[in-house]
C-alpha cells in the first residue's frame, strides 16, 4: 500500500495575521484594520515578505503615511499598531526599534457635552430602529457594534437589564 506524502502547504500571511487576531480575542474591526494595514505595507513594498524587510522599510512606509498621504495621527499609529502586532505575534521577530518609532502628536480634542435638554430633544427626534439604538447606546454605555450584535438571549425582561 502507498503512503500519501502529500504536506499542506503553510498558511499564507495574512489568513496567520487573521488567526492570530482571533486567538487574541481582538474585535472584527481590529482585524480587517490590521489585514487593511499588513497589505498596504506588502503593496507599497513590491509585494515583498515582511520578514525579508526591516527597520528602514518600516520607516520608510511610515513617513509615507505621514508625510505623502497625509494621514491623520490616529491613523499612522493604527498603521504602526498593525507592524507592531504583525512582527511581535505572528512573525515572532523582536524589533526593540520598532517600539521606538515616533508616534504623530494628536491633536487635543475638547469634548462636546450636550444638555440634558438638547439629548431629550436628539433623542425624540430619532424615530423607528435608529432612534431605539441611539437611545440603547446613550442608555447604556455600549458601543455601537456590541449594540448591532446584540441577541434576544442577553436581554432580562424581568430585571429590565442587558
Amino acid at each position: 500500500m502507498q503512503s500519501n506524502n502529500v504536506s499542506t502547504p503553510p498558511p499564507r500571511l495574512l489568513d496567520q495575521l487573521r488567526e492570530r487576531i482571533r486567538y487574541k480575542h481582538c474585535s472584527i474591526r481590529t482585524e480587517q484594520a490590521y489585514v487593511h494595514w499588513v497589505r498596504a505595507f506588502i503593496r507599497h513594498h513590491g509585494l515583498r515578505h515582511p520578514g525579508e524587510l526591516g527597520t528602514v522599510e518600516v520607516e520608510h512606509f511610515l513617513a509615507w503615511l505621514a508625510n505623502d498621504r497625509q494621514v491623520a495621527p490616529s491613523t499612522h499609529t493604527q498603521a504602526l499598531s498593525a507592524l507592531l502586532f504583525l512582527y511581535r505575534e505572528v512573525l515572532r521577530i523582536d524589533l526593540p526599534w520598532l517600539k521606538e518609532i515616533g508616534r504623530p502628536k494628536q491633536r487635543e480634542r475638547v469634548p462636546m457635552v450636550l444638555s440634558r435638554t438638547e439629548v431629550t430633544r436628539l433623542l425624540s427626534a430619532m424615530e423607528d430602529t435608529e432612534g431605539d439604538l441611539a437611545r440603547l447606546l446613550y442608555g447604556t454605555g455600549m458601543r455601537l457594534m456590541e449594540a448591532l450584535r446584540l441577541r434576544v438571549k442577553e436581554l432580562d425582561f424581568d430585571r429590565r437589564q442587558i
